[in-house]
């Protein structure tokens, strides 16, 4: 799993990129925790080549949509593979998120 942070006054970009699964799910939390400091700007969540989701990467966005929600910001999720267009649909995260 790899990723990479791209910050641009107050728009915070993550690339995500492989299998978000529940090893790598624990460093890739643990990594971006500081993030959620800048959760009152734009948070963005560049998933074009993410290419697994597990309920332990769901977690992860649901964190940052509640730390935005508690700031007053917002979480993008952008560039999603139809293969975790299906795992948000069925999770219902459609319906959470703003999708780009």
């Amino acid at each position: 799993m790899e990723i990479k942070v791209l910050k641009e006054k107050a728009e915070v970009t993550v690339f995500l990129k492989g299998r978000l699964d529940t090893p790598a799910a624990q460093e890739v939390a643990a990594e971006l925790e500081p993030l959620k400091n800048e959760a009152s700007g734009t948070i963005i969540m560049d998933c074009g080549e993410l290419s697994y989701i597990s309920s332990s990467g769901l977690r992860i966005f649901l964190a940052f949509r509640k730390a935005a929600a508690e700031k007053g910001g917002k979480i993008i999720v952008r560039n999603i593979t139809n293969d975790i267009r299906t795992v948000f649909m069925m999770t219902g995260f459609l319906n959470l998120f703003e999708i780009q």
